[in-house]
C-alpha cells in the first residue's frame, strides 16, 4: 500500500517545507538511538554480565546489536521502498524503533534489552529511505549541499537531545528519590524513563509524518506536483492515451534535459534496470569510504562515554612513570556530567553543519573538501588520550576542544558521502537500492565497531593502557585516508546551453 499526498510543490524551487517534515520524523530516531549511550555501560554493570572489567565490551554488544540487525535487512527496505514507496517504509521504521524502546525501557535482564534492540533494527530500514527522500525532492543540484547538511544538522540536534534525556532520566530513583520513591515503577525498571521519553517523541513524529510527509518515488507522483508549465502545447493531449508517441514523456526545455539527472525517462524502467549495476566500482569506492568513516566514528561514540565515567588516576602518578604507554583509567565523570558532555558536543556539531560546512563546500568543492577531512581524521582520535595528562581545572575545556575537532571533521565529512553517493548512483531508479546498500554496509561496520573497540578498551584496562583502544579507531582512520584516493568524483556532462554560450 502506498501512502500518496497530494502535492503542490513546485520542484524547481528548494522544498524548504517537506525537508521540515522529513527532518521531524528524522528527529526522533537520533534521540531514541543516542539517549542509551549514557547508560549502556552502567546497564551492563546492574545486570552484572561478566566480569566489571568486561562490562564496556558487553555495552558495546547492547549498541551494536541494532545495528547487526539494521544491516541484514537495510537493502530489503531499500529495495521494498523502490516497489511500494518511501514514506510507508519511513513509518514502518519509526513504529519499530518506537516499540523497541518501549521493550528495553521494562527490560528486567540484559537479554530482553538485547531482543528490543534487535527488533528495533530489523524494521529500521530509515536511513537508507530518508537519503533517497532527500535526494529525490531536490531535483536542482545548487541545492543539494544545503539540502544534504540538513538531515546530519538534525542528527545533531538529536544527538544533543538524546544522550541529555539518557544521562538525567536514567534511574531516576537514584538521581530524583523524591520524585521517584522507593517502590516506584521506575525504581523497579531504572531505564523505562528515558525511554518513554523517547517513545513518545517517536510518536509525535509518525503522526507528523503521516499526514503531512509527501511521497517522493518518482513513479508514484500525482500530476499535480508537475509545474505548471511543463507539457504546455498545441500537441498536448488533455487526456492521457495509451499512445507513448502522443503523450510527452520529457519537457526539453527543461535545463537538465539531456543530463544524467534525466537518465530515469529516457528508456523504459524495466529496460534501464537491467543493465544497472549498482556494485559498480564508482559506487563502491564511496561505499567502502562511508563504511570506514562508520567503523571509526561509531568507536568514537561508544568509547567517549565509558572513557569519560571510567575512574580516574591521580596526575602525578601519570607523571611519576616512565613508561610512555601507560595510560590507566579514564577521567572519572558522573553520568549527568557525561550527559551534559554528549550534549554539548550536539550543539558544537550543529555549529559546523549549519554555520561552517555550506560555505566551505562551496568555496573548496565537495571532493575537494571530503579528501581533506578524511586526511585529517586520524587526529581526532590520537589527541584524546592525552585528556588524562589535564589538571582538573582544565579538564572541561580540554574535553571540549577535543570534540570540536573531532566534530568538525565528522561533521562535515558524512553529508559529504551523501552527495558523493548520488552522484555516484547510475539512475533514479534505483537509487534507494543503492542508498539501502550504502546504509547496510554503514550498519554492518556499526554493529562491529562497539564490541570491538570496548574489547580493545577493556584488554588496554589491565594492562593500564585504555589509550590502545584511541589507537585502534586512530588506525582504522588511517586506512581511510589512504582508500578516499580511490573515490573520483566524475564532472557532470554539460547542458545545451552552455555548450551552446562555450561556442
Amino acid at each position: 500500500m502506498t501512502l500518496k499526498t497530494p502535492s503542490r510543490r513546485d520542484p524547481e524551487k528548494f522544498p524548504a517545507f517537506q525537508l521540515f517534515i522529513l527532518a521531524i520524523v528524522r528527529l526522533a530516531e537520533p534521540i531514541a538511538l543516542t539517549s542509551i549511550f549514557p547508560y549502556a555501560w552502567a546497564l551492563i554493570k546492574r545486570y552484572q554480565i561478566g566480569n566489571e572489567e568486561d562490562a564496556s565490551f558487553y555495552a558495546g554488544l547492547l549498541i551494536s546489536s541494532f545495528a547487526l540487525a539494521e544491516a541484514l535487512m537495510g537493502m530489503y527496505w531499500g529495495g521494498l521502498s523502490d516497489r511500494i514507496g518511501r514514506k510507508p517504509v519511513l513509518l514502518l521504521g519509526c513504529v519499530g524503533t518506537m516499540f523497541s524502546m518501549i521493550m528495553v525501557g521494562f527490560a528486567y535482564n540484559i537479554w530482553i534489552a538485547l531482543a528490543g534492540r534487535v527488533i528495533g533494527g530489523l524494521l529500521n530500514g530509515n536511513i537508507a529511505v530518508i537519503q533517497t527522500m532527500v535526494g529525490e525532492l531536490v531535483t536542482k543540484p545548487e541545492h543539494e549541499p544545503k539540502a544534504y547538511s540538513i538531515m546530519p544538522f538534525v542528527w545533531s540536534v538529536g544527538t544533543i537531545i538524546g544522550p541529555m534525556i539518557g544521562g538525567l532520566f536514567a534511574d531516576p530513583h537514584e538521581s530524583y528519590p523524591h520524585l521517584f520513591p522507593t517502590g516506584s515503577l521506575f525504581q523497579r525498571f531504572p531505564y523505562l524513563l528515558p525511554n518513554l521519553i523517547c517513545a513518545a517523541l517517536l510518536l509525535v513524529s509518525i503522526t507528523m509524518g503521516y499526514f503531512l510527509l509527501e511521497e517522493t518515488h518518482p513513479d508514484m507522483q500525482p500530476r499535480i506536483s508537475l509545474p505548471d508549465h511543463t507539457f504546455l502545447s498545441e500537441n498536448t493531449p488533455l487526456i492521457e492515451t495509451s499512445d507513448a508517441i502522443k503523450r510527452p514523456a520529457v519537457d526539453m526545455r527543461d535545463e537538465n534535459y539531456g543530463t544524467m539527472r534525466d537518465r530515469d525517462i529516457k528508456e523504459p524502467k524495466d529496460i534501464e534496470k537491467q543493465h544497472t549495476n549498482i556494485f559498480s566500482r564508482r559506487i563502491m569506492a564511496v561505499v567502502v569510504s562511508l563504511s570506514i568513516f562508520t567503523y571509526h566514528s561509531m568507536t568514537y561514540d561508544h568509547l567517549m562515554p565509558i572513557f569519560f565515567e571510567d575512574d580516574r588516576v591521580p596526575i602525578h602518578a601519570l607523571f611519576g612513570t616512565v613508561n610512555p604507554l601507560y595510560s590507566p583509567g579514564g577521567l572519572g565523570l558522573s553520568l549527568q556530567a557525561v550527559g551534559m558532555i554528549l550534549a554539548v558536543q550536539g550543539i558544537i556539531a550543529l555549529v559546523v553543519q549549519a554555520v561552517i560546512f555550506p560555505p566551505l563546500a562551496e568555496r573548496i568543492g565537495v571532493h575537494r573538501l571530503f579528501i581533506i577531512v578524511t586526511v585529517l581524521h586520524p587526529i581526532a582520535y590520537m589527541i584524546v588520550p592525552g585528556l588524562l595528562y589535564v589538571p582538573d581545572q582544565l579538564l572541561y575545556p580540554a574535553v571540549y576542544f577535543c570534540l570540536g575537532v573531532r566534530n568538525f571533521l565528522s561533521i562535515i565529512l558524512y553529508p559529504l558521502l551523501l552527495i558523493l553517493i548520488k552522484e555516484a548512483t547510475p539512475s533514479p531508479s534505483v537509487l534507494g537500492k543503492v542508498n539501502g546498500l550504502a546504509a547496510s554496509a554503514g550498519a554492518a561496520c556499526r554493529m562491529i565497531a562497539p564490541p570491538v573497540a570496548g574489547y580493545l578498551y577493556a584488554m588496554g584496562k589491565r594492562v593500564d593502557c585504555t589509550a590502545l583502544a584511541w589507537w585502534g579507531s586512530a588506525l582504522v582512520a588511517v586506512f581511510g585516508a589512504v582508500q578516499c584516493f580511490s573515490v573520483k568524483r566524475y564532472p557532470a556532462r554539460k547542458t545545451e546551453e552552455e555548450e551552446r554560450f562555450e561556442a
